[in-house]
């Protein structure tokens, strides 16, 4: 029988719980022998590349956390009127601010993924995309699982999902089509998420950051190349409706994540004008660079899958992203030495 303590606890549970509808349909493959040109190698790397995060990170590694952990030189608002009247102790705090803010996001997308990843196994027609979006749920699980121990025991400062985030990560978990959960996840989540990686393990100077991040990110090189494989050739004779439903979702997701980018967070933490803060985002070198290059990857997939089509080449014009066209996300992974 349960106590007034077991309910307590379970009601304190539940409101950390948020519950949304899904639908979709799994299959089973009855067909072993069936085969999805390079799934089954893709699943072997997921194999042999499989890691410990408890013994292959070094957490004893002692962390400031309102050193600086990335250039404050990277900084948009380092000319902001209201920045520069920060002391030092308050400047510390906004180090500290923007880079849990920044992991913060990325613990929140990895749980996303994990959930993708696990709809996923039974969506999938083929037995080996089951086999690697097994082994990617995994993955999933070891970065949310990272990422929260580093936020917990190094930064002790874990911010909220950001309402864009979760909207395209809500979108992408409730569509009940699997090609759409690898459009959303596999190539847009997971090809931004590759590139800010990236970004911020060029720029950080705390080891035990970059070294998680240099694991992460070989993991998520694999799934962004599990989506592009599993969904080659899949839109060559779609039907023009049904592609216009595509068209719509990537450019809408595309301007979702590219618009977030906007320091609403942190003005709204320090207290600062949001309006001002977003057009120094927008305008800012620093800021347009980083929120253009996210796209690195996803444009040139997008356009290997035959969903550059006219439509989407207008939305990214306006977006300003079209330049990473013929961008090589291989070349990528071999600077990043992930290949």
């Amino acid at each position: 029988m349960a106590t007034a303590s077991d309910v307590n606890q379970l009601d304190g549970t539940d409101r950390e719980l948020e519950r949304i509808l899904t639908s979709f349909d799994s299959c089973y493959v009855w067909n072993y022998g069936s085969v999805k040109q390079g799934l089954r190698d893709l699943y072997e790397k997921a194999k042999r590349e499989q890691w410990n995060a408890t013994t292959q990170l070094d957490w004893s590694i002692s962390v400031d956390p309102e050193g600086e952990i990335i250039p404050q030189g990277i900084n948009p608002l380092q000319d902001y009127a209201p920045f520069r009247k920060l002391d030092e102790r308050e400047r510390r705090r906004f180090r500290h601010a923007q880079i849990s803010l920044q992991l913060s996001q990325f613990l929140h997308g990895e749980q996303g993924a994990m959930i993708v990843a696990s709809e996923l196994v039974g969506a999938v027609p083929w037995l080996e995309a089951k086999y690697y979006a097994s082994t990617q749920t995994m993955d999933e699980a070891r970065h949310v699982e990272v990422f929260d121990r580093y936020l917990r025991d190094k930064l002790e400062w874990e911010w909220p999902i950001n309402r864009s985030l979760k909207e395209l990560l809500d979108a992408t978990i409730q569509d009940s089509r699997w090609d759409f959960k690898y459009l959303g996840m596999q190539i847009l989540i997971e090809g931004l998420a590759m590139a800010a990686f990236g970004n911020l393990y060029q720029f950080a100077q705390e080891p035990l950051l970059k070294d998680l991040l240099h694991y992460v990110m070989r993991d998520e090189s694999r799934h962004v190349a599990f989506g592009v494989i599993s969904l080659d050739g899949y839109y060559a004779d779609m039907s023009a409706s049904e592609l216009r439903d595509r068209e719509d979702f990537i450019v809408y997701a595309c301007e979702l994540m590219r618009n977030r980018l906007v320091g609403d967070d942190i003005a709204r933490a320090f207290g600062w004008n949001a309006a001002e803060v977003r057009e120094i985002f927008l305008s800012s070198p620093i800021s347009q660079q980083f929120r253009s290059s996210l796209f690195k990857r996803v444009v040139p997939n997008l356009k290997r899958l035959g969903l550059l089509t006219p439509r989407v080449r207008e939305g990214f014009e306006k977006l300003d992203i079209l330049k990473f066209e013929d961008a090589d996300p291989a070349l990528q992974d071999r600077e990043l030495g992930l290949a």
